[in-house]
């Protein structure tokens, strides 16, 4: 296992299309925290310290006045909670990481970067700088459309259901295809996650437990039966 710089802007320029997807997710987290009242500077502390947007939109859904500052950090942790067998999945890059190597890599571990690293790693990838270059270029990037966002958050307001909300729908969909390691590694744990999901969503569950439950029942699945091909 290697760390070098060309490893990192190798990552940088494997994220450039994810970037494209996105930066419409990014522009919404901005209007929305406009339209709830967080300035400019309590915005983009908040977008670069998480660095999660389907928790941070989680968490503007939950705010109000007073804020529910428990709540909203309890269901951003609930999302997050799904980077813990990331980790683990990448668990030969970092394992061999110290220092900022190790957590400026985390600070910006996101499921894009996962997706394309762990394909990186299956390729016989041995460079972990990839994962560090990606997570930096879309932060960089998530962080320049939050600003947009919320800059021209007051001249914008999107109706419910506006395409630009599908951004982060088709995004998280695109990314599955490098992830994706055929029908016998993957059908059942995809489809029992998709399963779950939906029958908790169906059981009236509001977020984040629909996805909380298909994340942690597909990895329970994916982990057991790689455990029974070894």
């Amino acid at each position: 296992m290697t760390f070098t710089r060309h490893g990192i802007w190798r990552g940088v320029r494997q994220a450039m299309p994810l970037v494209i997807g996105t930066f419409p997710f990014g522009l919404v987290v901005g209007i929305l925290s406009d339209a709830k009242g967080l300035s400019l500077l309590e915005t983009l502390v908040m977008s670069g310290l998480v660095f999660a947007g389907s928790s941070q939109l989680l968490a503007l859904e939950l705010w109000s006045d007073p804020a529910p500052i428990l709540a909203a950090t309890l269901a951003a942790l609930v999302v997050n909670m799904r980077l813990a067998p990331m980790g683990a999945a990448l668990a030969p890059w970092l394992d061999r990481l110290r220092g900022w190597r190790l957590w400026g890599t985390l600070a910006t571990l996101v499921d894009h970067s996962y997706a394309l690293s762990a394909a990186d790693q299956r390729r016989g990838g041995r460079d972990a700088g990839f994962l560090l270059g990606v997570g930096l270029a879309l932060w960089l990037f998530w962080m320049v459309a939050v600003a947009i966002g919320h800059v021209f958050g007051a001249t914008v307001r999107l109706p419910p259901g506006h395409p630009l909300y599908f951004a982060a729908v088709a995004t998280f969909c695109a990314i599955l295809v490098p992830v994706w390691q055929g029908l016998r590694r993957d059908l059942l744990p995809w489809a029992l996650a998709a399963a779950m999901a939906l029958a908790a969503w169906r059981a009236g569950l509001g977020a984040p437990w629909p996805l909380l439950a298909g994340a942690l029942s597909g990895a329970a699945l994916g982990a057991w039966l790689e455990l029974r091909r070894r």
